[in-house]
Parts: structure tokens; sequence; C-alpha cells
């Protein structure tokens, strides 16, 4: 095996990447701190094709050099947009016809490897504070919470770890 040069990848330029169908797939981070989470998500969101950010509460947005050196670019490709508060955002996703989800561990929570998603569903993904987690009057307007099974000892990842993870597991549903 030979590791390939990044000339070598056929990655979208720009342009191509604003014109490309996105997956229907929505990151919602309420009230994250950190900078570099937020950098991760705009990475990540590149990196999968998603449709946008909404950028909640107190967390950064750009243009930001700490958001930069984790996005590395992304927050000139992924559209973003900033609402005061992560109930706004919800409702604004809701009017649009996305399926809401928080990413937390409640009771009657549904296990990411168990949910189930519709091609072509418009989704959107609730990632909260790295101490507090989801808000709890969020989690009540959301349609559903998904968790990620956990095996260790610790009971909780970092967002950028969860957001890769949960990401991951949806896109491949619309891509079969």
């Amino acid at each position: 095996m030979q590791k390939i040069k990044n000339a070598d990848l056929g990655r979208k330029s720009l342009e191509e990447f604003k014109q490309s169908e996105k997956l229907p797939i929505v990151l919602v981070l309420d009230n994250v701190r950190s900078l570099n989470n937020v950098g991760s998500a705009f990475r990540t969101a590149d990196s999968f094709l998603l449709e946008s950010l909404c950028l909640c509460g107190v967390t950064g947005s750009p243009p930001n050099a700490e958001i930069e050196k984790t996005a590395l670019g992304a927050t000139e490709s992924v559209t973003w947009k900033y609402f005061k508060t992560t109930l706004d955002a919800i409702i604004d996703l809701k009017e649009k016809g996305y399926k809401v989800y928080a990413v937390e561990q409640v009771e009657k929570s549904i296990y990411l490897q168990n949910l189930e998603v519709k091609k072509g569903e418009k989704i959107a993904l609730v990632f909260g504070n790295e101490v507090y987690g989801v808000e709890q009057e969020v989690i009540n307007v959301c349609d559903g919470c998904i968790e990620i099974p956990q095996l260790g000892t610790k009971h909780s990842l970092n967002i950028s770890v969860s957001i890769g993870v949960v990401v991951w597991e949806i896109a491949k549903r619309y891509l079969k």
C-alpha cells in the first residue's frame, strides 16, 4: 500500500463544494465553549458534506483564529448561522421540516445504531456544552434523543468525537 498524496485525493474546490448536493444534516451547537470543538464541527461538516451548522448561545463563531486552528478553512465552505438561543435555532429548523435530535443520555434515548432514518429525511443534531451537555429546555422540544453506547468506565466523549461518531453512523444511511 502506498500513501496517497493530498494533491491526488481529488478534493472538491470551494466552488464545487458550495454547488454540491449536501447531506440533509444540520449540526446545532448548544453553548459549546471550546473553540477547538467548534472548529472540529466545521471540519467534520465539510468532510461529510453536511448542509450547515447552527452556532447557539455562547458558542464562538467565525472569524476566529482559534476556530480556524481545527477548522482548517472549513469556515469558508460550510454554511453557518448564529442564533442567540438554541431554542431559536430549533424553532427555525422545525419550521423548515427538520426532525431534531439531541445527542444526550436521557431516559428513553435511542441508541445510535437503532436510529431509523429515511433516505432524504432532514435531520438536525444538537450537541451540548462540554460540562453540562444539552440543556433540558432544549431536550424538551426535540423530537428525540440519540445516545452513543459506551462500554468502558467513562460515560461521555469529547463533543468533537461525538460529532464524528454520530455523523458517520447517520451518513452511512444516506450513502446506501
